[in-house]
Formats: structure tokens, C-alpha cells, sequence
């Protein structure tokens, strides 16, 4: 067998397909969940800036509303003194900057290294005109986005207002050395996943490079190689099942060249004769003539029977080799014993207490069966001898033999009969080719069962076909094992 070019590869292997999914689901994952804790954290901290003004701005309402001026233990008289008390009690945060804004300016500034925030010309005109109304606003100042709150304040002697900065990047700062620290880990992380799951693919993509490999070296001389099974996964399953297929391949390459040897074999020998008797005929001779015309036309007739058994046998694999309906019994056995009568001169019969159960079989099949292991039985009996039907129906099995009183079957040939171009004890005028018994076990095989030959008391052999109790259904067929086609 010349072996097919091999086809190139183009594109990525398995494994790296595998591999960059993997990877590329992964750095997704990572970076929606970076983008997720990004846009978590920022919002937090906003609410966590607008809490603390809030507090601020809380504090210095109740102490506008309910607070005395130490000094006096009075209510403050001035906007300036409510503000000076403020701020000498409130202690700002890292991240702010407390502003007096009095008589158009910056008055009281609260320490800071930020301070002079308060007294640019561009903080003045920003927050101007907004001392009356209040509010708050976000601005890009020179050290970074800043929260401006501001909190109007008036009493007789004039108006004022508490500004309170809050410096935004300071948390961001944070935020973004948190998320800095997180992409080093996810890149780490991203590359261990890869390698782990290229080397995982790997592992498991093993089976399959060695089954590529095992399958290139298969030839029609050698179907012994096998794949190994280890472990409780898919890919052993799938190994076992390509080993299972192998072992089938085996069998039917074997099979195969077995049957075609033999084939050719018992093929050749009519051949021969006929070729041998049409070199030497004489066809002047009208004796000659007629004498090998009847021979070639007995040779034809016996290529013809071994054709039409070798096609019967190449049918029985195929699911529609029988059609199952349900038969009675009893029937069946008186309608195979009035044909079985003119296969010879015997004591034909069927055995007293033949079951009437119904049964769903191909009634021509089983048929067929039963005549040709009467034929059988007919060359290894004489004149006089018993050949008899019988059946049994049990829970599970029917049961259908043809029991005789011939010389029986050896114990070493009871297997190997049922081989094609088989046989055992042959016979004078014999002219079988070992093809009956065969067609019979594939008969039996297509209905699930099998076929086994027993002892007869006191002498000669019975051949039991066991078949399945299939039960008929009403209106919807009959229940039957499942039949894979193409059978091996």
C-alpha cells in the first residue's frame, strides 16, 4: 500500500491556540477587574472627600450657631473672631487647606506647605465672586485637582466666608501607586497562567500527538499498535476508544484476507477445470462435447452457489440483512419441516411439547438457518437415521435446534466449524464448500444471538441458534437492541 503524501500544516498548532486563549481570557480578566477596583476606588474616595468637607462644614455651623467666643463666653461678635476660633481649633487633614476669606481676601490661612494657594492671584479671582453665593467645585490648581467648598458667612459688621480645600491627588497618588502594584502582580500572574496552561496543553494534547503518530505508522501488514491508557478523562476515553477501533480494524483486515485466500482458493479449483476440459475438448467429438458441457455447467452451477453464499455472507453486516416481525413459533417449525423433508430420506419431526410463544425474528432468515443445518445434518446421517426440530421459549432467550443421530462433531471442531471454508469430518459426495455453517452463525449474529453445537444422547449432534426474546409492540414495531452499521 503506497502511503498518501502528507498534507502540510499551515497556521497555529493546538497548543498555542489553546495557550493564547488562555492568556488572552486571562489579561481581560485581569484588566476589567484593574479597570473595576480603578473606577471603585476612585468613586470612594470622591465620597470619602465630599464626607469629610461635609464634616467640616457641619462643624463650623454649629459652632456659628451655638458657639461663645472664649474670651467673652459670649456669641461671637464678629465673623473674624468666629473664624480665628475655628480655625485655631480645627486641625486640617493632610489633603486640606482651611481659608478665612474676609474683606475680599485671603485673611486667615490655616498652616500648610500648600498655602500659598490661598493668596494667588488665580485662587483670588476663582473664588470672588462665589463668597456670596457658596457652592462647591473642582479645579485643577497647581498641585493637582482640588475640591473648593466654600461656606458664606455674614453678621452686621460684614460678610466672609470658610473655604475649604480639599487636594484630590493626594488619595489618587495612592490609588494609582495600589493599581501600579496590582498590574506588576497581574502581569506576573498572567505569566505563570500561560506557562502553566502551555504546559497543561501540552500534557493533554500528548495522547493526541502519539495517536497522530501511532495512526501514520498503521499499514495494511501491521495493525498491532496501541495507545496507552492511563488515568479517568477524556482523552484516555477517546485513547481507548481508538485502540477499541484498531483492535476491530485488526480483526476485519484479518478476517478479510483470510476470507479472500480462501475465496480465492476454492475459486480456483473450478477455474482450473474448466479451463483444463476446454484445452482438450473436441469439438468434432459430439460425445466429448456433451460429456464436458454437463461437467463445465456443474462447475458453473457450484461457482454460482459459492458466489451467491459469499454475498450472503457480505450482507449479514448490513442492519437491513433481516426485517424482525413477530412469528408464531410452531408454525414455523412444521413449515421448515415439510421443506426439510426433500432434502433426503430420514425420520423427520418436530419434538413433542414445541412452544406456540410469538417471537420477533425474520422468519426467511431463521428459516434459512434452520434448513441448511438440516442440510448438514442430512450429509452426516444415513437412511434411517433422525433428524428432528425443536424450540423453547425462556424469559430472556428463544431457543430453536436441529438435533440428529449421525456420527456427531468432535470436540476439537466445534468452534471451528462455524468458520467460513471450515470443515470437519468431510464426507463422499460432499461437494460444500464450508460456507453452511458459517452463514448460519451470521444469521444468528444479525439477530443478537449466537449459534453452539452440543452433544446428542445417545450419539450425533445438536446445533442450538439462541436468540433474544425481542417483545412485539402494538402499532409501534418491535423493541430491538441497537445494530451499529458499519459493523466491524
Amino acid at each position: 500500500m503506497t502511503a498518501s503524501p502528507r498534507t502540510s500544516r499551515s497556521g497555529l498548532s493546538v497548543r498555542t491556540r489553546i495557550t493564547a486563549a488562555v492568556a488572552l481570557l486571562v489579561t481581560l480578566a485581569l484588566t476589567s477587574a484593574g479597570l473595576i477596583i480603578y473606577a471603585l476606588e476612585s468613586a470612594r474616595l470622591e465620597r470619602a472627600a465630599m464626607a469629610q468637607v461635609d464634616q467640616e462644614i457641619a462643624e463650623f455651623r454649629t459652632l456659628q450657631e451655638d458657639g461663645l467666643d472664649p474670651r467673652t463666653a459670649e456669641p461671637f461678635s464678629s465673623v473674624r473672631e468666629l473664624m480665628q476660633v475655628y480655625l485655631e481649633r480645627n486641625v486640617p487633614s493632610e489633603n486640606e487647606l482651611f481659608v478665612a476669606w474676609l474683606d475680599g481676601h485671603a485673611a486667615i490661612v490655616s498652616a500648610s506647605d500648600r498655602q500659598d494657594l490661598a493668596t494667588s492671584p488665580e485662587f483670588t479671582d476663582l473664588v470672588r465672586d462665589r463668597t456670596t453665593s457658596g457652592g462647591d467645585f473642582e479645579h485643577h490648581t497647581a498641585y493637582g485637582d482640588a475640591l473648593i467648598t466654600i461656606q458664606p458667612v455674614q453678621d452686621d459688621q460684614g460678610n466672609g466666608a470658610l473655604i475649604v480645600v480639599t487636594f484630590l491627588d493626594d488619595g489618587q497618588a495612592e490609588l494609582r501607586s495600589l493599581i501600579g502594584t496590582y498590574a506588576i502582580v497581574a502581569l506576573l500572574s498572567l505569566g505563570v497562567i500561560t506557562a502553566l496552561a502551555a504546559w497543561q496543553a501540552g500534557r493533554l494534547l500528548a495522547p493526541l500527538r502519539v495517536m497522530n503518530q501511532t495512526a501514520r505508522e498503521i499499514s495494511s501488514t501491521d495493525l498491532s499498535l496501541r495507545l496507552q491508557e492511563s488515568g479517568n478523562d477524556d482523552i484516555t476515553d477517546l485513547s481507548r476508544t481508538f485502540n477499541d477501533m484498531l483492535a476491530r480494524l485488526e480483526e476485519s483486515f484479518t478476517t478479510q484476507r483470510q476470507f479472500l485466500d480462501a475465496a480465492g482458493h476454492e475459486l480456483r479449483t473450478p477455474l482450473t477445470i474448466l479451463r483444463g476440459h476446454l484445452e482438450v475438448l473436441e469439438t468434432g467429438n459430439p460425445h466429448d462435447v456433451a460429456q464436458t458441457r454437463d461437467l463445465l455447467l456443474d462447475e458453473v452451477d457450484r461457482m454460482s452457489r459459492l458466489v451467491n453464499d459469499l454475498i450472503l455472507l457480505t450482507k449479514s453486516g448490513r442492519p437491513d440483512f433481516t426485517h424482525p416481525e413477530p412469528i408464531e413459533v410452531a408454525p414455523l417449525l412444521e413449515a421448515v419441516l415439510a421443506k426439510a423433508r426433500g432434502l433426503g430420506v430420514r425420520e423427520w419431526s418436530v419434538e413433542a411439547g414445541a412452544t406456540d410463544a410469538v417471537v420477533v425474528i425474520d422468519q426467511q432468515r431463521i428459516t434459512q438457518a434452520l434448513l441448511q443445518l438440516a442440510d448438514n445434518a442430512v450429509k452426516h446421517t444415513t437412511p434411517g437415521d433422525a433428524i428432528s426440530f425443536g424450540a423453547r421459549v425462556t424469559g430472556s432467550e428463544a431457543l430453536f435446534w436441529v438435533r440428529d443421530t449421525g456420527h456427531g462433531v468432535a470436540a476439537t471442531d466445534r468452534e471451528r466449524i462455524f468458520e467460513r471454508f471450515s470443515r470437519s469430518t468431510v464426507l463422499p459426495g460432499d461437494e460444500g464448500f464450508g460456507l453452511g455453517l458459517s452463514i448460519v452463525r451470521a444469521i444468528a449474529q444479525a439477530h443478537h444471538g449466537s449459534v453452539h453445537v452440543e452433544d446428542t444422547e445417545p450419539r450425533g449432534a445438536t446445533f442450538v441458534l439462541t436468540l433474544p426474546v425481542l417483545t412485539p409492540l402494538p402499532d409501534e414495531g418491535t423493541t430491538a437492541p441497537e445494530d451499529p452499521w458499519p459493523a466491524s
